[in-house]
């Protein structure tokens, strides 16, 4: 099972290159607290920690080392923990877990908060809920607008308490000049939640509300939320960014017109146009539908190091070098590559050449690099090109169906129906195997490239997503609990009899195994917890068994509730249920299974 966003990039070179992945990050060992200044009683280094879904802000530790805990509730109200280390612009990355309830945030250098909230099946988000930037404060204004400059998210892809969730914060501080005058507001560049795009490039005009000073400053400390109902922190990993930027000098470029297949043919005639330039563009001349353009100047590397270059071009080849070092060649068809070369402090010669030899493509140069403390940016122009259309985009605001490929894990399945409803919670149902294949929370589909040209069948979820592993047959017969199941339907006469919709546009599914004809009802929970499942057979049939799930790691939180997958969702089994689930260890997985005795309810919940 994997929690993936399928989204597809806008753009090349966007696309090949990590905001978050280009340094070498620094993970907190959480051994013990000695990262955080005078941390309060509520804060503790623990091994593991559990919350169930329903009761208030209760979670309870387990001794060990790597998750850092804060037990805070109306009678112990806990405080907010602070970094020794005062950071400027830094990329952030933690998994956290809250209690039911629960209310806790992230403060960039202590002033600026991403919140952190149980917000779990909240369909319409706001700046307080889990994702979003919190608002700031003004007690001087009319009561209605005190607050203001919050920012929601762009949907609420929370999971449940109780469960482990992932944050990527990429901030950019404030600068300042030498006098120490603001000159350009801090920004938050990407804020990313369970792997969903939330927030992008939002200019923070000073500290949110509940910020260690209305003072805005170069460096700051990281400040974690503690009195606001019980939280957990693990596998938290920092990378500051506050190293100058390389710069481009004596920036030249020379434009040959005609093709040049031939790298260094050029050479052998005078250039058509020359001129200075500024940064590295596609703007500093009108070009032929056929030309080579060379740039040379000189690259400014204030910190020693290893940098790491991307270069993007359309329709030709082209290279990249600096102090005549290959850094990255670009044949003809491939539109992107990367490199990294070290370098120590100084100037060196920077050269780069691009031959366009297709006519009718548009003439496309990028040019991106990080390095030691310094987050990827761009020494070339926006003019980078994009690898389709504007997306498109299907909403649910009814109960929506449609029909698509879809792609689990690494299978193709080519019989899916995704199941969309207006309380954002949504499913993808296999009906060659009658199982589901994937859950999600957030915004429905993206059918960009199921519908872009020719297309590929393929529609991408563009929420949260929990995938359950390769499609198959989830109706057994095991001659004991023990026994080999088997992925497809050999021998079981398994027939797909499609679905029927009731009135309000729900589908339920119906198809017949071992002479025997299975209803399979879906409906969404109620508060959109998560999706709730009635599965029954016409007739009984001796030693059936369901496979409700396969996963990493299985526990019993209490009688009929089960929490999967290094806590990321809950498999809840309704009270009627007479027989009791089996868990066993099949292939370095665990599989839930129950014996099938005409009809079984349970939820999923996430």
């Amino acid at each position: 099972m994997k929690s993936i966003y399928l989204r597809r990039s806008l753009t090349l070179l966007i696309s090949s290159i990590s905001l978050f992945s280009l340094q070498a990050q620094n993970k907190l060992p959480l051994t013990d607290l000695s990262f955080f200044q005078n941390p309060g009683p509520s804060w503790s280094i623990e091994g593991n920690v559990n919350s169930g879904y329903t009761d208030k802000s209760v979670l309870t530790e387990i001794p060990g080392t790597g998750i850092l805990a804060n037990l805070s509730d109306d009678s112990h109200r806990g405080e907010d923990i602070f970094s020794k280390q005062q950071f400027g612009g830094m990329d952030i990355e933690l998994d956290y877990l809250m209690a039911p309830g629960s209310n806790s945030g992230i403060y960039m250098q202590g002033r600026y908060e991403v919140q952190l909230r149980d917000s779990w099946g909240n369909v319409l988000p706001t700046s307080a809920d889990n994702g979003g930037i919190y608002e700031r404060w003004n007690d001087s204004l009319p009561e209605k607008h005190k607050g203001y400059d919050g920012h929601s998210p762009r949907q609420n892809v929370s999971r449940a308490p109780g469960t482990w969730q992932h944050m990527k914060i990429s901030f950019q501080a404030p600068r300042f000049n030498a006098a120490g005058q603001k000159t350009a507001n801090a920004i938050m560049l990407r804020v990313e939640l369970n792997s969903v795009l939330i927030q992008e490039n939002i200019e923070l005009s000073g500290p949110t509300r509940g910020a260690i000073g209305k003072d805005e400053v170069a460096l700051g400390p990281l400040r974690l939320q503690g009195d606001h109902g019980s939280v957990a922190f693990r596998n938290i990993k920092i990378t500051p960014f506050d190293s100058p930027h390389p710069e481009l000098v004596n920036l030249k470029y020379a434009l040959y017109k005609g093709m040049y297949t031939d790298e260094d043919g050029y050479k052998k005639v005078q250039p058509n146009v020359t001129g200075n330039a500024e940064l590295i563009s596609m703007n500093v001349t009108p070009f032929p539908p056929v030309f080579l353009i060379h740039f040379t100047g000189l690259l400014r590397i204030k910190e020693p190091g290893i940098y790491h270059f991307g270069f993007n071009i359309s329709g030709g080849r082209g290279s990249l070098k600096i102090n005549g070092k290959d850094v990255i060649f670009l044949g003809q068809g491939k539109g992107w590559g990367s490199g990294d070369i070290t370098l120590p402090a100084g100037e060196f010669p920077f050269d780069i050449i691009y031959s366009k030899l297709v006519t009718w493509d548009k003439p496309v140069i990028g040019v991106e690099v990080s390095g030691p403390g310094i987050r990827t940016f761009r020494i070339s122009d926006a003019n980078v090109g994009a690898d389709h259309e504007n997306p498109i985009l299907v909403e649910a605001p009814v109960n929506t169906i449609l029909r698509s490929f879809s792609i689990i894990d690494t299978f193709m399945v080519t019989h899916a129906v995704n199941v969309g409803s207006p309380l954002d919670v949504h499913y993808t149902y296999d009906l060659d195997k009658g199982k589901i294949v994937q859950v999600w929370r957030g915004d429905f589909l993206d059918v960009s490239s199921m519908w872009h040209g020719r297309g590929d069948g393929l529609a991408h979820p563009l929420g949260m997503v929990l995938q359950f592993g390769k499609p198959e047959i989830i109706l057994e017969k095991l001659v004991s609990p023990e026994a080999q199941w088997f992925s497809d339907t050999s021998g079981t006469g398994f027939r797909t009899k499609g679905y029927i919709m009731d009135e309000t546009d729900r589908p339920g599914f119906r198809y017949l195994i071992y002479q025997n004809q299975v209803n399979d009802l879906i409906r969404v929970s109620p508060g959109g917890q998560g999706i709730h499942r009635v599965i029954s057979m016409e007739k009984p049939v001796d030693h059936i068994y369901l496979k409700l799930a396969t996963a990493s790691t299985i526990e019993m939180i209490s009688d009929g509730i089960y929490l999967l997958d290094d806590k990321t969702y809950y498999i809840k089994i309704d009270e009627n249920l007479k027989v009791k689930p089996i868990i066993r260890d099949v292939n370095g997985y665990k599989e839930i299974i129950i014996p099938f005795n005409q009809a079984i309810s349970y939820s999923i919940l996430f």
